[in-house]
């Protein structure tokens, strides 16, 4: 099984959160969009998922709120993403 790269994992909770955030402003204007609302569903499991990938390897994409810390405390553990590091 090939391991998925970090910036791959990335790439997958971008795109599929910026979907999540195109279709909610399409159906802001139409609300009563019963296909677009599943897309719209169908993409938030899609991103839950990616990040919960990403996170499960390389620890939380936020300081709070969506995942809970493994000991010891992970936050600053790794490179953030606009590091130079963090592509190497």
């Amino acid at each position: 099984m090939k391991q998925t790269s970090r910036g791959e994992l990335l790439r997958k909770v971008q795109e599929t959160g910026f979907a999540c955030v195109d279709m909610n402003l399409y159906l802001d204007n139409h609300p009563e969009d019963k296909n677009a609302i599943n897309v719209y569903n169908s993409l938030c499991s899609q991103f839950a998922q990616a990040r919960c990938a990403y996170e499960n390897v390389y620890g939380p994409l936020t300081n709070f709120g969506y995942v809970p810390s493994k000991y010891p405390w992970q936050w600053i553990c790794q490179p953030w993403p606009w590091d130079r590091e963090f592509n190497y």
